[in-house]
C-alpha cells in the first residue's frame, strides 16, 4: 500500500488503544492511517498509556490524545460525544478481553468505553483483539465476541504465532497492514461482486443414530461463514446453507439452516439454478446410519458390541457440478491429512470443478475449529497458488479474488477507492 495514496482523505477515524503489549503496534497503525490521508483521533485507556504514552500519538496525529473522561480539550464540545459522532469509522486495536467484555455489556467507566457507547449504530466499528490463547478461547470471551458480532461489530481476527508470554497459539494482533486494509475496505469497499449471486455451504452435517445421538465431524463452519461474509461485503447476494454451528450469521446474508446431508442437498438444489457461483465449504458427512433407531439406544451390561451399518451420503458437490450451466462456477474444498495435492487434484478433475481449495488439516494453525488456515488453490489447467498461514477472512478474500475472473458473464466493477 503506497504511502503517496490518499484514499482516506477527508475521513475521520477514532482509534481506541487498550492495555495490551501489542499497543506499540497501534502507533504503526496510526501512522499508516495518517499517511493515507485520514484524520486520526486517539483515545488511550490508562493501561494502554503504560505501554505507549500520549505524546507518541499526539506527534503522529497532531490531535489531542485523550485518556481521562474528564478531559475536555475543546470548549463548548463534550469530547466523548464529539469524537464518537464525528468519526466515519471507529477502530479498537489492540482490543483486550476486558474491553470486549465492557463493549458487550455496555459498561462505560473510562474515556474509551464512554466513547464506544456513544458511537451511532450506523458508524462502522472494528475491533482487533489481542490476548493470550487461553483468554481468547475462554467461553466468556467467545460469548462476548458473538454478542458483538450480532450487533454488527466487525472482527479483525487475531493471528496464530508466538505471543508475548512465549506461548504459541491464536491471539497475536493482526499485522498493521492487515488492519489498515480492513479499514480501507470498510470505508471504501471493493464491490467487484455486485450483481453476482453466491451460494455457500458451511459447517458440519449431523446424521442421526437415534433421537439423541448422531454422527458428525469437527467442522465449526468458520471458513464457509468467512466466505459468505466477504462475498456479501464485496457486493454479492449471498445465500448460506449452514449445518449446525454456534456462529453469528454475517449481516446481509440469507441463511438456510439444515442438519443432515440430505437436507443440505435439497437446500442446495433449491437455490443452485439461481446462483452464479457455488462454493462448497461444508464438511458433509460421508456416511449415514442405514437405519435410525426410533428410541434412544440403551446400554446394558449384558450387551456386547453394537454394529452399525452405514451407507454413503449423497455427493452434493459432484451432483451440483454435473448440473451447472455455462454461466456458473463451482468451487470445492478438499480437506486432507495426506497426499494433499494429489488427492485434491483428483477431486478437481473427477468432479469437473472450476477450482478447488486444498487444505491439509494436520498443519499447525489450519483445519477445523481454527481461526486461521493454510490452503493451496488449484485450477484445472495445472496452475496452483499456495497461500501462507492467514486468518480465514483473508483466505476467503484471496479465494474470491482468484474466482472473480472465472465469472466471465459479469463485468468487473471498479474499486470504489480508486
Amino acid at each position: 500500500m503506497s504511502t503517496e495514496e490518499t484514499w482516506l482523505a477527508g475521513k475521520s477515524i477514532l482509534l481506541g488503544v487498550t492495555g495490551s503489549i501489542a499497543a506499540y503496534k497501534a502507533a504503526d497503525i496510526c501512522s499508516r492511517l495518517g499517511k493515507l490521508g485520514a484524520d486520526v483521533h486517539v483515545v488511550l485507556t490508562a493501561a494502554a498509556a503504560q505501554f505507549v504514552g500520549p505524546a507518541t500519538f499526539r506527534a503522529l496525529t497532531r490531535n489531542p490524545v485523550l485518556t481521562d473522561v474528564f478531559e475536555e480539550p475543546h470548549a463548548r464540545r463534550i469530547a466523548h460525544i464529539e469524537l464518537a459522532q464525528s468519526a466515519d469509522l471507529v477502530l479498537v486495536a489492540p482490543a483486550t478481553a476486558d474491553i470486549l467484555a465492557h463493549m458487550a455489556h455496555g459498561f462505560a467507566d473510562d474515556m474509551l468505553t464512554t466513547c464506544l457507547l456513544a458511537v451511532p449504530t450506523s458508524t462502522p466499528l472494528l475491533v482487533a483483539p489481542a490476548m493470550n490463547t487461553v483468554m481468547w478461547q475462554h467461553p466468556a470471551t467467545q460469548a462476548n465476541l458473538r454478542l458483538l458480532q450480532e450487533r454488527g461489530v466487525h472482527m479483525i481476527e487475531p493471528e496464530y504465532g508466538l505471543l508475548a508470554c512465549q506461548d504459541v497459539g491464536v491471539g497475536k494482533l493482526a499485522e498493521p497492514d492487515t488492519i489498515v486494509r480492513r479499514v480501507v475496505d470498510t470505508l471504501l469497499p471493493l464491490r467487484d461482486y455486485t450483481g453476482v449471486h453466491v451460494l455457500v455451504t458451511a459447517g458440519p452435517t449431523r446424521e442421526p443414530l437415534d433421537p439423541v445421538r448422531f454422527l458428525s465431524n469437527r467442522s465449526s463452519g468458520k471458513m464457509g461463514y468467512a466466505i459468505a461474509e466477504r462475498a456479501q461485503r464485496r457486493g454479492a447476494k449471498v445465500t448460506l446453507i449452514s449445518g449446525p454451528t454456534s456462529l453469528a450469521v454475517p449481516p446481509g446474508v440469507n441463511v438456510v439452516w439444515v442438519e443432515t446431508s440430505h437436507e443440505m442437498l435439497a437446500a442446495c438444489q433449491s437455490h443452485f439454478q439461481m446462483c452464479d457461483l457455488f462454493i462448497a465449504a461444508a464438511a458433509v458427512s460421508d456416511y449415514t446410519p442405514a437405519q435410525r433407531a426410533p428410541h434412544k439406544l440403551k446400554k446394558s451390561e449384558r450387551d456386547g458390541d453394537i454394529v452399525l451399518t452405514l451407507r454413503p451420503t449423497p455427493d452434493i458437490l459432484a451432483t451440483l457440478a454435473r448440473q451447472k450451466g455455462p454461466h456458473q462456477v463451482v468451487v470445492g474444498f478438499a480437506a486432507e491429512t495426506e497426499n494433499l495435492l494429489e488427492h485434491a487434484r483428483h477431486k478437481l478433475e473427477a468432479k469437473q470443478l472450476d477450482l478447488i481449495v486444498a487444505n491439509d488439516v494436520t498443519q499447525e494453525g489450519a483445519g477445523f475449529e481454527k481461526d486461521t488456515n493454510v490452503v493451496t488453490l488449484l485450477w484445472p489447467d495445472g496452475r496452483q497458488e499456495p497461500l501462507p498461514l492467514l486468518p480465514k477472512s483473508a483466505v476467503a478474500d484471496r479465494l474470491l479474488t482468484a474466482v472473480r475472473p472465472l465469472l466471465k458473464a459479469r463485468p468487473l466493477e471498479p474499486d470504489a477507492g480508486t
